[in-house]
């Protein structure tokens, strides 16, 4: 711990600066700033900050490049902002994360947000870093153990996968982040809040999280009042301390909430540098935004640790077509899909099993665990064509072996899929071949008792017997 003080106070001591880079503001336009002075010195996505008369400042980025002039994006409302105000160009788009960060809650630009002094590490890392190169990374590694029955069986997660968690508002997806958080095999769980209302981020750390979930987390949190810019960077702030702790050989558990409001804080800064809506309201680069943040997760390269990725996306209306659910599919390794009908009949989480699929299968399991898989899918989508009927009272039991038997299985193994495991796979999968052989048992039981007992008859005598007897 000693050793990482010092060298964070040395970081920090790097980045003082004696001279810095000053421009003036020229104009202010529907909330960008124009900045005279820097155009031989500045990058795009470099950050900026803005010296006010009164005293405050307000930092920025640069978003757009001029000949005579810059465009800056400021962070905060441009209230207060006069002509003639001093900009200084500070340093590029990058962050510095440590091991010290680990158990604190950061903001997107490195600050710490619980009040206790957080120092910078060593080596900064682009926002914005290439994924490992595709002939180096390695295949998916293990399946995991998740803390949870339906993903230790029926929808695996292994190292190094990224699955997408589809649901609408209030339908449980957090809560699932959540308990996946403090149960899930990692190493150390970096989790991106973006746009979460204020008081969740208390509430969260403190009581779904708790002590023992923070022992190995960083939360990069940037609220719903932020400006976009500080939203849209809250993702790529995350992926990036994610990718410092696989550098170090570590498995990192990387969590998202959500990619939606992500996606949506850069419609917001790609409009105001000039990009045309027209991809259903998101710009055209919003399709390779989401792609490159995906592509950086995943497995790593020979000597490095994984990051495996797990990305809420808000479907409004529950409409799986629209854009970033669209591109999210495209790009993931499997999806989740939360029904709410499900959680309003009480069942949580409210996987709706039939509609989620784990591209970790078949290879993430034994051909003997495969087939169990199989059973009982067959068996709950044999009862979900047919339950209208059933509950309709217009089903006559015999009329189907398989629909029997899912009946008599189904509400077993819809409680089986809200269950928590705290004992591993193998007794999650030891649980599942039990459910579904007390249901086969069950139905020959019932067929058993339903067959008609045969009438005793007196024997017939065979034919030549009988002629010799009318014979005589």
């Amino acid at each position: 711990m000693h050793n990482d003080n010092v060298a964070g106070l040395r970081a920090e001591i790097a980045t003082l600066r004696a001279v810095r880079n000053v421009g003036r503001i020229c104009a202010v336009e529907g909330g960008l700033l124009h900045v005279r002075g820097l155009g031989a010195s500045a990058k795009l996505g470099d950050q900026l900050r803005v010296y006010r008369r009164d005293g405050n400042t307000i930092g920025g980025e640069v978003l757009r490049l001029g000949m005579d002039a810059i465009v800056m994006l400021p962070d905060a409302a441009a209230d207060g902002i006069s002509l003639g105000d001093r900009v200084a160009l500070l340093d590029a788009n990058t962050i510095s994360p440590s091991h010290s960060w680990i158990g604190r809650v950061v903001d997107p630009y490195g600050q710490p947000l619980d009040g206790e002094p957080l120092l910078r590490g060593e080596q900064d890392r682009p926002l914005c870093a290439d994924p490992p190169a595709p002939a180096t990374r390695r295949p998916l590694g293990e399946r995991l153990e998740t803390g949870m029955a339906i993903f230790n069986t029926m929808l695996p997660i292994v190292r190094g996968q990224r699955v997408g968690l589809f649901a609408g508002s209030g339908v449980g997806k957090s809560s699932l982040l959540a308990h996946l958080a403090k149960h899930m095999e990692a190493d150390v769980v970096v989790i991106a809040m973006v746009g979460e209302r204020g008081r969740e981020l208390r509430e969260f750390v403190d009581n779904v999280l708790g002590p023992e979930g923070m022992k190995r987390a960083v939360v990069i949190a940037a609220t719903s009042d932020r400006s976009p810019l500080v939203r849209r960077r809250c993702a790529w702030t995350a992926m990036s301390v994610a990718e410092y702790f696989r550098d170090q050989g570590l498995h990192v558990l990387f969590l998202a909430d959500s990619i939606t409001r992500f996606a949506e804080a850069h419609r917001e800064v790609a409009v105001a540098a000039g990009e045309i809506p027209s991809l259903r309201g998101y710009p055209p680069s919003t399709a390779h935004m989401i792609m490159s943040l995906c592509e950086r997760a995943g497995p790593g390269a020979q000597g490095s640790g994984d990051i495996t990725a797990l990305l809420s996306v808000l479907v409004a209306g529950s409409d799986m077509d629209e854009p970033v659910s669209d591109i999210l599919r495209g790009v993931l390794d499997g999806h989740v899909i939360l029904d709410r009908q499900i959680a309003e009949r009480g069942r949580y989480p409210a996987i709706d099993l039939l509609r989620s699929v784990s591209r970790s299968l078949p290879a993430a399991a034994s051909a003997d665990e495969n087939t169990t898989i199989s059973e009982a899918r067959q068996l709950l989508g044999a009862y979900h064509q047919s339950e209208m009927m059933i509950r309709a009272g217009l089903y006559s039991e015999g009329s189907d072996p398989l629909l029997d038997r899912a009946i008599n299985i189904n509400s077993d193994l819809d409680a089986y899929l809200a269950e928590s495991e705290t004992q591993g796979i193998e007794n999650s999968f030891a649980r599942l071949k039990l459910i579904l052989r007390r249901a086969g048992a069950n139905r020959a039981a019932t067929m058993r008792q339903a067959a008609p007992e045969r009438p005793r008859t007196a024997p017939v005598a065979p034919p030549n017997q009988l002629g010799t007897l009318q014979r005589g």
